[in-house]
């Protein structure tokens, strides 16, 4: 069983190394564990080094010592892929009553843990992601479950603990918002974007060097001698096209507004330009996309060494994307299909990214996803795909 833990660990991205492995059989032969629960704190504590992986240890921990499939989730733990369909159930409670066979009054007579269990039931007799119809979990269909689905007034995601045992606290998933897979926090994002900064000194030597100024100071036996530095300014080039329109970037407004915020105060020679699910003939210097636009051909005029971001979910039609008069904005007629605009942008700056705030998990289920992936590399927009992406942009 514990070498199982061990690999198992390694495959989901847990830095594990033998050296810590063998401290854990050591612990054990010592007779300083005494019970499975003694077992996952010290266990966590010799293996894992970053807080970061301490929500891949839980579903590990829970997979393989309490039952738990974690992926796909079963039981108490609930699987991505549902996870992200529900969070985008729309809120019409007519068409979940319709579902059901039931009345509005009647539905709201049922309990969260009558629907609650309901979705625990179609995650385990489902077998796939599906699309359409009254039952399954999935899209486009009727079921209560599942995209399109809902429940009014709410309902509480995660199993209700019964015991404190060492599974039902690895099944708690409490480190999730520390997992790199989690949503970003300012914090966290501040952080990554910093990776992407070109520093190069500039200007007057008019900035205190408080590290040199301690080393000089040493190195004259305690007489001090102040040292200044030039300035550090950013010298790369960022453009940053974000998808601010439609219902469907809607559960990622504050995602994108933490973006806004940290591009705007880490670069210096940022531009930020708006578009609506995907790149026409123009995009807009203002938010509202009313009065400001500005041509793609002007875009292709710049440095080509710029940094090119979208971000965006790549989520629409798929004739927005492959046909000439595509655009859902009728007052405005195309010159060419917007796969040819991205095609142009992704030759013009071959440093470019698109970072998707949608879960990986669900980009094989989006023909558009899937088409733009080919052209423009993407990355999820959380704390692992933003590192990713950093190191595709900053690559020479």
């Amino acid at each position: 069983m514990f070498v199982p833990f061990f690999y198992t660990l390694r495959d989901r991205g847990v830095a594990v190394t033998p050296t810590a492995f063998l401290r854990l059989q050591k612990a054990l032969s010592l007779g300083l564990v005494a019970s499975l629960d003694d077992f996952y704190i010290v266990a966590r504590s010799i293996l894992v080094k970053s807080e970061r992986d301490f929500d891949t240890y839980d579903l590990v921990f829970a997979e393989l010592f309490a039952g738990a499939e974690a992926y796909p989730a079963e039981g108490v733990v609930l699987d991505e892929v549902a996870r992200a369909l529900l969070e985008q159930w729309l809120k019409v409670p007519a068409d979940l009553a319709k579902a059901l066979g039931l009345t509005e009054k009647e539905l709201r007579r049922l309990s969260a843990a009558e629907l609650e269990q309901y979705l625990f039931d179609r995650l385990k007799d489902q077998k796939a992601v599906h699309y359409g119809g009254r039952k399954w979990i999935g899209s486009g269909g009727v079921s209560p479950i599942g995209h399109s689905g809902n429940r009014p007034g709410g309902m509480r995601i995660g199993g209700s603990s019964r015991a404190r045992t060492a599974s039902k606290v690895a099944l708690e998933r409490r480190y999730r918002d520390y997992s790199r897979t989690a949503p970003l926090t300012r914090s966290q994002m501040g952080e990554a974007l910093k990776r992407l900064r070109h520093l190069k000194p500039a200007g007057p030597r008019d900035e205190l060097s408080v590290e040199k100024t301690i080393y000089q100071t040493m190195r004259n036996a305690g007489e001090i001698e102040i040292v200044f530095d030039r300035r550090l300014l950013d010298r790369l080039k960022v453009l940053l096209l974000i998808d601010n329109g439609g219902w469907s970037m809607e559960p990622y407004v504050e995602t994108v507004q933490a973006l806004f915020h940290h591009a705007r105060s880490q670069f210096k020679d940022l531009s930020i330009r708006y578009f609506h699910n995907t790149i026409s003939d123009r995009v807009w210097r203002d938010p509202e996309r009313r009065n400001q636009p500005e041509a793609v051909e002007d875009l292709l005029r710049r440095d080509p060494e710029t940094r090119l971001i979208f971000v965006g979910d790549a989520s629409m039609a798929p004739e927005e994307l492959l046909a000439i008069d595509g655009s859902i904005m009728l007052e405005y007629r195309q010159k060419q299909p917007s796969i040819e605009r991205l095609k142009m942008l992704a030759t013009t700056f071959r440093h470019a990214a698109w970072f998707n705030p949608v879960s990986s998990s669900l980009w094989k289920h989006g023909e558009t996803i899937s088409i733009i992936r080919t052209i423009i590399p993407m990355f999820e927009l959380n704390l692992a795909g933003l590192e990713k992406g950093v190191r595709h942009l900053t690559a020479r």
